[in-house]
């Protein structure tokens, strides 16, 4: 099972789809399903489902620990992955509610680290994707719309995570909620 742990925020699709009719119409740039829009706090990758009940242990600890009651989480802000230079992914950010999801996230990797699971290997960074570029058409004008642009997006009460599993198919990935872990 391909899995990982998210906040849902798909009642901002119709937000989310205002966001990316913003980036440039370049071949290069596909955009995400904003009803699929999420921020990932923890990617695990394949997972045996002999794991599953250690990782619904190590997210219920977790959230317990993170000591996280409902809040509100807004998106604003465009950015990208991994640079200016070089963009892969170009995102909104989050300018409200960051501070929550940062304690998520810590308490999630502890606990899922502790259980064996792979530590990430990069900084978290709070976002919602909106679109992944194949190369490099476009990048000029997707900086340019970056540099000059801090649109708010929207606003949801997050009342709970997510696990959710990935299926990839031909056209883009599938998500399935396996458990979800109220605040």
């Amino acid at each position: 099972m391909r899995l990982f742990v998210s906040v849902d925020v798909d009642t901002l699709a119709d937000a989310i789809a205002d966001a990316q009719d913003r980036l440039p119409d370049a071949e290069s740039l596909r955009r995400v399903d904003p009803t699929d829009a999420h921020v990932t706090l923890k990617f695990l990758g394949d997972v045996d489902p002999d794991r599953l009940d250690a990782l619904d242990a190590a997210l219920s600890t977790a959230v317990a620990d993170a000591g996280v009651d409902p809040f509100t989480l807004t998106l604003g802000g465009y950015g990208v992955f991994p640079s200016l230079e070089y963009i892969s992914v170009v995102w909104a950010g989050v300018s409200e509610g960051d501070s929550e999801l940062t304690r998520l996230h810590e308490a999630i990797e502890r606990e899922t680290t502790g259980r064996g699971f792979d530590p990430v290997d990069h900084a978290f960074t709070p976002h919602v994707t909106l679109a992944r570029m194949d190369d490099a058409r476009g990048k000029a004008a997707v900086q340019r719309l970056v540099g000059g642009e801090d649109p708010t997006v929207g606003s949801v009460v997050v009342r709970e995570i997510r696990l959710e599993e990935s299926t990839l198919t031909d056209g883009g990935p599938t998500y399935e909620t396996v458990e979800r872990y109220p605040l």
